[in-house]
Protein backbone atom coordinates (compact mmCIF):
# COMPACT_ATOMS: atom_id res chain seq x y z
CA UNK A 1 0.00 0.00 0.00
CA UNK A 2 1.68 3.25 -1.01
CA UNK A 3 -1.02 5.90 0.35
CA UNK A 4 -3.07 6.14 3.07
CA UNK A 5 -6.11 8.17 3.45
CA UNK A 6 -7.71 9.55 6.31
CA UNK A 7 -10.07 11.74 7.90
CA UNK A 8 -8.04 14.56 10.62
CA UNK A 9 -10.42 16.60 12.98
CA UNK A 10 -8.96 20.29 14.35
CA UNK A 11 -10.43 23.07 16.85
CA UNK A 12 -8.34 25.77 15.08
CA UNK A 13 -8.68 26.13 11.29
CA UNK A 14 -6.11 28.73 10.91
CA UNK A 15 -3.58 26.79 13.38
CA UNK A 16 -4.15 23.76 11.09
CA UNK A 17 -3.69 25.61 8.08
CA UNK A 18 -0.58 27.22 9.13
CA UNK A 19 0.65 23.60 10.29
CA UNK A 20 -0.54 22.21 7.01
CA UNK A 21 1.50 24.92 5.28
CA UNK A 22 4.36 23.67 7.45
CA UNK A 23 4.33 20.83 6.97
CA UNK A 24 3.80 20.69 3.35
CA UNK A 25 6.71 23.11 2.86
CA UNK A 26 8.98 20.57 4.85
CA UNK A 27 7.64 17.37 2.82
CA UNK A 28 8.33 18.98 -0.13
CA UNK A 29 12.10 20.17 -0.08
CA UNK A 30 12.97 16.76 1.73
CA UNK A 31 11.19 15.32 -1.81
CA UNK A 32 12.88 17.75 -4.03
CA UNK A 33 16.61 17.13 -2.48
CA UNK A 34 15.95 12.95 -1.92
CA UNK A 35 13.83 12.38 -5.21
CA UNK A 36 10.79 11.20 -3.06
CA UNK A 37 7.38 11.70 -4.08
CA UNK A 38 5.98 14.41 -1.48
CA UNK A 39 4.23 12.32 1.94
CA UNK A 40 1.35 14.76 1.70
CA UNK A 41 -0.31 14.16 -1.64
CA UNK A 42 -3.19 16.67 -1.26
CA UNK A 43 -6.23 17.79 1.41
CA UNK A 44 -9.68 18.37 1.50
CA UNK A 45 -11.06 21.09 4.18
CA UNK A 46 -14.33 20.68 4.62
CA UNK A 47 -15.58 23.68 2.88
CA UNK A 48 -13.63 23.09 -0.03
CA UNK A 49 -16.00 23.40 -4.02
CA UNK A 50 -14.37 23.01 -7.05
CA UNK A 51 -15.98 24.68 -9.99
CA UNK A 52 -15.31 23.22 -13.49
CA UNK A 53 -15.02 26.11 -16.25
CA UNK A 54 -13.41 26.25 -19.70
CA UNK A 55 -10.28 25.52 -18.89
CA UNK A 56 -10.37 22.97 -16.04
CA UNK A 57 -11.45 22.56 -12.44
CA UNK A 58 -10.76 24.87 -10.09
CA UNK A 59 -10.89 24.80 -6.20
CA UNK A 60 -11.39 27.71 -3.51
CA UNK A 61 -13.08 27.86 -0.43
CA UNK A 62 -16.62 29.26 0.43
CA UNK A 63 -15.54 32.22 1.16
CA UNK A 64 -13.01 33.02 -1.24
CA UNK A 65 -15.22 32.94 -4.13
CA UNK A 66 -14.64 36.82 -4.93
CA UNK A 67 -11.12 36.24 -5.21
CA UNK A 68 -11.29 33.49 -7.31
CA UNK A 69 -14.23 35.03 -9.67
CA UNK A 70 -11.69 36.68 -12.17
CA UNK A 71 -10.07 33.18 -12.84
CA UNK A 72 -13.38 31.31 -13.58
CA UNK A 73 -13.24 31.12 -17.35
CA UNK A 74 -17.50 30.88 -18.18
CA UNK A 75 -20.35 32.85 -19.73
CA UNK A 76 -21.03 35.82 -17.63
CA UNK A 77 -24.29 34.83 -17.15
CA UNK A 78 -23.01 31.69 -15.44
CA UNK A 79 -21.11 33.63 -13.90
CA UNK A 80 -24.14 35.88 -12.20
CA UNK A 81 -25.42 32.62 -11.23
CA UNK A 82 -22.34 31.25 -9.39
CA UNK A 83 -21.73 35.21 -7.33
CA UNK A 84 -25.44 34.58 -6.06
CA UNK A 85 -25.34 31.23 -4.80
CA UNK A 86 -21.68 31.46 -3.42
CA UNK A 87 -22.77 35.13 -1.67
CA UNK A 88 -25.86 33.25 -0.46
CA UNK A 89 -23.51 30.39 1.50
CA UNK A 90 -21.12 33.16 2.60
CA UNK A 91 -23.61 35.07 4.48
CA UNK A 92 -24.71 32.12 6.49
CA UNK A 93 -20.93 30.78 7.09
CA UNK A 94 -21.42 30.68 11.19
CA UNK A 95 -23.70 28.67 10.60
CA UNK A 96 -23.03 26.31 7.44
CA UNK A 97 -23.41 22.65 7.81
CA UNK A 98 -21.98 20.36 4.95
CA UNK A 99 -25.57 18.96 4.50
CA UNK A 100 -26.30 23.03 3.50
CA UNK A 101 -23.62 23.07 1.08
CA UNK A 102 -24.28 20.08 -0.40
CA UNK A 103 -27.67 21.09 -1.21
CA UNK A 104 -26.64 24.53 -2.26
CA UNK A 105 -24.26 22.74 -5.16
CA UNK A 106 -26.92 20.55 -5.66
CA UNK A 107 -29.28 23.48 -6.55
CA UNK A 108 -26.55 25.48 -7.98
CA UNK A 109 -26.45 23.19 -10.69
CA UNK A 110 -29.42 22.98 -11.48
CA UNK A 111 -29.94 26.83 -11.95
CA UNK A 112 -27.05 26.24 -14.30
CA UNK A 113 -28.20 23.53 -16.11
CA UNK A 114 -25.43 21.46 -15.74
CA UNK A 115 -23.27 19.84 -13.48
CA UNK A 116 -20.39 22.50 -13.14
CA UNK A 117 -19.53 22.77 -9.71
CA UNK A 118 -18.54 19.70 -7.28
CA UNK A 119 -18.31 19.34 -3.03
CA UNK A 120 -16.70 16.28 -2.53
CA UNK A 121 -16.27 16.66 1.00
CA UNK A 122 -19.66 15.66 1.74
CA UNK A 123 -19.54 12.79 -0.18
CA UNK A 124 -16.01 11.31 1.78
CA UNK A 125 -18.59 12.26 5.26
CA UNK A 126 -16.70 15.63 6.33
CA UNK A 127 -17.90 17.95 8.76
CA UNK A 128 -17.10 21.17 9.98
CA UNK A 129 -13.61 21.50 11.31
CA UNK A 130 -12.34 18.13 9.05
CA UNK A 131 -9.98 17.72 6.58
CA UNK A 132 -9.48 14.39 4.27
CA UNK A 133 -5.36 14.20 4.16
CA UNK A 134 -3.93 11.80 1.65
CA UNK A 135 -0.83 9.80 2.92
CA UNK A 136 1.98 8.51 0.66
CA UNK A 137 3.65 6.47 3.10
CA UNK A 138 5.71 4.92 0.79
CA UNK A 139 7.52 8.33 0.44
CA UNK A 140 7.64 8.33 4.00
CA UNK A 141 9.60 5.01 4.85
CA UNK A 142 11.91 6.16 1.68
CA UNK A 143 12.93 9.27 3.03
CA UNK A 144 13.20 8.27 6.72
CA UNK A 145 15.66 5.46 5.26
CA UNK A 146 17.80 7.74 3.09
CA UNK A 147 17.83 10.87 4.60
CA UNK A 148 21.24 12.26 5.96
CA UNK A 149 21.54 13.21 9.60
CA UNK A 150 21.08 17.26 8.55
CA UNK A 151 17.73 16.74 7.48
CA UNK A 152 16.99 14.26 10.14
CA UNK A 153 15.48 17.47 12.17
CA UNK A 154 13.14 18.40 9.14
CA UNK A 155 11.77 15.07 8.58
CA UNK A 156 11.08 14.65 12.80
CA UNK A 157 9.03 18.13 12.74
CA UNK A 158 7.03 17.34 9.62
CA UNK A 159 6.58 14.20 11.33
CA UNK A 160 5.50 15.36 14.63
CA UNK A 161 3.49 18.10 13.36
CA UNK A 162 1.44 15.78 11.07
CA UNK A 163 1.24 13.19 13.96
CA UNK A 164 -0.94 15.74 16.16
CA UNK A 165 -3.84 16.20 13.74
CA UNK A 166 -3.45 11.95 12.56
Amino acid sequence: MATLSKIVRYDNEEEFLMDMEDILERFTYLASRYGSGNVIEGFLLWDYVAVQDDEGIKIFRIGEFPYVEGTLKVDIDELRILERYFDELESKWGELTTDEIDYFVKMLNEALGEERVFYEAYDLGLDRNEAYVILNIKALHYLERVIDENDKEILDEAVKLLIKYI
